[in-house]
C-alpha cells in the first residue's frame, strides 16, 4: 500500500510535496494508517487531534493514545477539548454536526496559527461509497452523487482510492495499533447502519462493488462538469451584476429548456433547500421572497434579486436632522446646502428651493408605507411607491434611497431623482438656497 499510496500522490496530489501539512487524527486505524504512511514517506506531517468527551474514559484514552504516537514518530502533536453536548445544546444542533463545526474550526484556527497549508483526512472507498447512500436515500441531485471530494479547499484525501479492507490489512501486516471506537459499531445512526446493514450485502451481491462504484463516481463527475460548463454559459446569458445584487432575468429563464432544473443549478451555492418554493418564486407577486442564513431571494417585477441577508438587514431606519446652519453634512450622505442668488446648475444632484417655505430642521429618512409628494412637471400629488414603479425602480434599490423631508415630513426631494414642486422657488423668492449631493 506504501507504493501504491506513493504512486497516487506522485499522479494526482504532488503539490504536498515539500508543503506544512495537518492529518486530523482519531486514533482509529484509518487516520493512523494515514500518519504511517506519510511519515515513511517523509512528508512535512503534524497531528490534530480533538477530544470531544462523549465516550468518558474512552475518550481520554483516545487522546492519550494520540499524544504517545506523536511522540514515538517525533511527530508535533495538538490536541484540544471540547464540551460537545453543551456546544450542540447552545447551538441547536445534533451531536454530530456540533462535533463537526467544532474540529474543522479548530483546524482552521491551527492552520492559520502555524501556517500549515493543508488539512488531510483519512477517508477511504468505503466511506465514499457511505456518502453516496446517505445522499441518494435522502433525495439529491447529481452533485450530491458524485461522492466525497478529494480535494476541497485546504482539505485533501488522499485514501478515497482504497478500501477500509485494504487499510485494515496494511495495518495488520505491519503490526500498527490503533483505538477502536465502539460506537461505530452502533447502528442508531444512519452512516453505521449503511455500513453494517447495506454495503456487506452489496459487497456480497459483488465483490467488485467498490472498484466499479469509483468508475461511476467519475463518470457521474464528467456529467457534471459538461452541466457545470452549461451553466457558466447560462449564468452571463441571464444574471446581472450591480455591486454585491444578483438579477436573474425572469423572461429569459421561462425560455430555457427545463427553468427549475436551471435555477437549481444558478442558486445551489446559496443555500436554498426548497426548490419547489424557489421556482414558485418566478410566479408570485413582486415583494416575496425567501431566507436562508445568509441570503435573499426577492421576487421584483421581471427579476428574482439575491442578495446577502446582512446586506437587506443593514438597510438603517434612523432620522438625520439638518438645522438652518448647517451649510453641509456627511452622514449619511453628503449634502452641500448654499445660500445663492441664482440657479446655475440644473441637473439630478442638485436642486433649489425657497429657503423661507421650509420648515426646520430638516429630516434625512428612507421611504416610509403610504409617503406622496408634489412631483415637478406634474399636477396633482403621487404615492412613492407608485413613482417607484413608474420609474422601475428595484425593491432592493429604493431602499437605499434617502429622502430630505421638512419639519413637518413633508417631502422635499427624493435625493438624486426628482424634486418636489411645493418648495420651488418663484418670482417673490428672496433666500433661495442650492442643496446639491
Amino acid at each position: 500500500m506504501l507504493k501504491e499510496l506513493a504512486k497516487h500522490i506522485d499522479e494526482h496530489f504532488s503539490f504536498l510535496k515539500s508543503k506544512k501539512l495537518l492529518i486530523a487524527i482519531s486514533g482509529g486505524v484509518d487516520s493512523v494508517v494515514l500518519t504511517h504512511l506519510l511519515h515513511q514517506l517523509n512528508f512535512d506531517i503534524s497531528l490534530a487531534h480533538c477530544n470531544f468527551q462523549l465516550r468518558g474514559k474512552e475518550s481520554d484514552k483516545d487522546e492519550e493514545f494520540v499524544k504517545n504516537l506523536g511522540k514515538k514518530l517525533g511527530i508535533n502533536t495538538y490536541v484540544t477539548r471540547f464540551d460537545t453536548n453543551e456546544y450542540a445544546d447552545s447551538n441547536k444542533l445534533s451531536t454530530q454536526l456540533a462535533a463537526r463545526e467544532l474540529r474543522y474550526n479548530w483546524f482552521d484556527k491551527l492552520s492559520k496559527e502555524y501556517s500549515f497549508e493543508h488539512l488531510l483526512t483519512a477517508h477511504h472507498a468505503d466511506d465514499n461509497l457511505e456518502t453516496f447512500l446517505i445522499n441518494l436515500t435522502r433525495g439529491t441531485g447529481l452533485e450530491g452523487l458524485t461522492g466525497i471530494p478529494p480535494i476541497n479547499g485546504n482539505i485533501v484525501r488522499p485514501l478515497l482510492v482504497f478500501s477500509r479492507e485494504e487499510i485494515l490489512n496494511y495495518a495488520k501486516q505491519n503490526n500498527i495499533e490503533w483505538r477502536e471506537d465502539e460506537s461505530n459499531s452502533e447502528t442508531k445512526y444512519l452512516r453505521n447502519k449503511i455500513r453494517h446493514q447495506v454495503t456487506p450485502i452489496l459487497k456480497e451481491l459483488n465483490a467488485s462493488v467498490l472498484k466499479n462504484f469509483n468508475k461511476t463516481i467519475d463518470h457521474l463527475k464528467e456529467s457534471q462538469q459538461i452541466i457545470d460548463d452549461k451553466i457558466e454559459d447560462i449564468t452571463y446569458e441571464i444574471i446581472s451584476k450591480e455591486g454585491d445584487l444578483l438579477k436573474i432575468n425572469i423572461e429569459k429563464l421561462l425560455k430555457l429548456s427545463n427553468p427549475k432544473a436551471y435555477l437549481y443549478q444558478l442558486l445551489k451555492p446559496y443555500e436554498f433547500r426548497e426548490w419547489n418554493d424557489v421556482h414558485n418564486l418566478i410566479y408570485a407577486q413582486s415583494g416575496k421572497q425567501i431566507l436562508t442564513k445568509n441570503y435573499t431571494l426577492l421576487k421584483d417585477r421581471d427579476f428574482l434579486l439575491l442578495l446577502r441577508t446582512s446586506e437587506k438587514s443593514s438597510i438603517k431606519e434612523e432620522v438625520y436632522t439638518i438645522r438652518e446652519e448647517n451649510k453641509e453634512i456627511t452622514v449619511p450622505i453628503r449634502l452641500l446646502l448654499k445660500r445663492v442668488q441664482e440657479k446655475t446648475d440644473t441637473n439630478q444632484k442638485s436642486i433649489y428651493v425657497d429657503n423661507e417655505l421650509l420648515s426646520y430642521p430638516l429630516k434625512l429618512r428612507r421611504w416610509n408605507s403610504g409617503d406622496f409628494f408634489y412631483p415637478t412637471g406634474m399636477l396633482g400629488k403621487k404615492k412613492i411607491s407608485k413613482y417607484f414603479k413608474d420609474e422601475k425602480i428595484s425593491i432592493i434599490n429604493k431602499n437605499k434611497i434617502w429622502f430630505l423631508c421638512s419639519s413637518k415630513n413633508e417631502i422635499i426631494w427624493i435625493i438624486g431623482k426628482r424634486q418636489d414642486r411645493r418648495f420651488l422657488p418663484t418670482e417673490k423668492t428672496t433666500k433661495l438656497l442650492q442643496i446639491s449631493i
